[in-house]
């Protein structure tokens, strides 16, 4: 007879499971972007587009998983949906053009997710959280910024992007536990509006920022195969998302961005010939170093509040269900794909 794994097992594997996706989906959509996008490859210059393209099919994914039965459909007010999805629109265009113009914006994100929860949901982070998250930040910003100038345009796309960005962030897991939606509900919900009006604004933010028209593009089947492999990644990116958002905290996911920054890096050097200094070396390093501490900071503040609340790993399944409705709470399983849910 198997014996079955414990609660915190499986806990650790599905947490393990929700990181590596979305590593493993983030890296692999850049690598083909970097190949459909770069001048070298198949010159398709239109982010922001793409990025329509890319909700388009996961909104459709969402359709068909909705209709086979393998998720079901709660319900969440419409001007949450479009309050949210218009702040993701801001958020992915903010920083198409911040990045356009200034590098080190990317930067401010977990600093102002910390403000953010600490004014929006009053969460304190100790000091070697703290600690930990400066270290991540100086490494990269060792290794990725190559422009400490900032115009004025580009501190105001730069603001409108970090605070954006951080927002929406925040919102998913707080939208996910207010209405009690799985990750893959909240992003079949919101996929279909961030598409459309994607589509329809996309071109015209393209031009303004690349000065090229899409009517204008010869579309390859090379392209075309490079769209898809990017689409099918951008699902598997943005459901991996939401599950991490949703499992964990904003700031842990920044801090994982940054962690796909590295590999990134890496992967440019191994597979591109990217050139690798001895700048990036040491901010890599300094970055990783940053992560593991962060990583044993996190670890440990769970561990000291466990000792004054104990966590739901530790009690059974009907324990866990008596103390959520106690607190008036209902708990948000993530879908699982290939199980109908009846």
């Amino acid at each position: 007879m198997e014996e079955r794994k414990s609660p915190s097992v499986n806990v650790v594997v599905s947490d393990l499971g929700a990181w590596g996706m979305n590593i493993i989906s983030s890296v692999g959509i850049i690598m083909a972007n970097k190949q459909l996008m770069s001048p070298s490859g198949f010159a398709f210059a239109f982010a922001t587009t793409l990025t329509g393209f890319h909700f388009s099919v996961t909104a459709l994914v969402g359709l068909v998983s909705n209709a086979a039965g393998y998720s079901a459909s709660k319900h969440v007010p419409m001007w949450e949906l479009l309050w949210f999805s218009i702040v993701a629109n801001m958020s992915i265009t903010g920083m198409n053009f911040s990045l356009m113009l200034n590098t080190i914006s990317k930067l401010s994100m977990i600093p102002v997710v910390c403000v953010m929860e600490w004014i929006l949901h009053g969460k304190h982070y100790s000091k070697e959280v703290k600690m930990a998250v400066t270290v991540v930040v100086v490494g990269v910003g060792i290794c990725t910024v190559t422009d400490l100038n900032v115009n004025a345009k580009g501190f105001l796309c730069a603001c409108v992007a970090i605070l954006s960005t951080s927002f929406q962030q925040i919102s998913i897991g707080s939208l996910q536990k207010r209405y009690s939606v799985s990750s893959f509900e909240l992003l079949s919900k919101t996929a279909p509006i961030q598409a459309l009006s994607l589509l329809i604004l996309g071109p015209v933010i393209d031009y303004y920022l690349t000065g090229k028209l899409l009517s204008n593009y010869k579309l390859s089947s090379g392209a075309f195969f490079f769209i898809l492999l990017s689409c099918s990644l951008a699902v598997v990116c943005n459901v991996s998302q939401y599950l991490c958002i949703g499992r964990f905290s904003a700031v842990s996911f920044q801090v994982l961005g940054h962690m796909k920054t590295v590999c990134v890096l890496t992967l440019g050097w191994l597979l591109f010939d990217s050139e690798l200094t001895l700048k990036n070396i040491l901010g890599v390093v300094l970055a990783v170093v940053g992560m593991v501490v962060y990583s044993s900071a996190v670890e440990v503040e769970k561990k000291a509040n466990s000792k004054i609340i104990p966590g739901k790993e530790s009690l059974s399944e009907e324990d866990s269900q008596l103390l959520e409705e106690e607190n008036g709470e209902s708990g948000v399983n993530d879908v699982e794909l290939g199980k109908s849910i009846g």
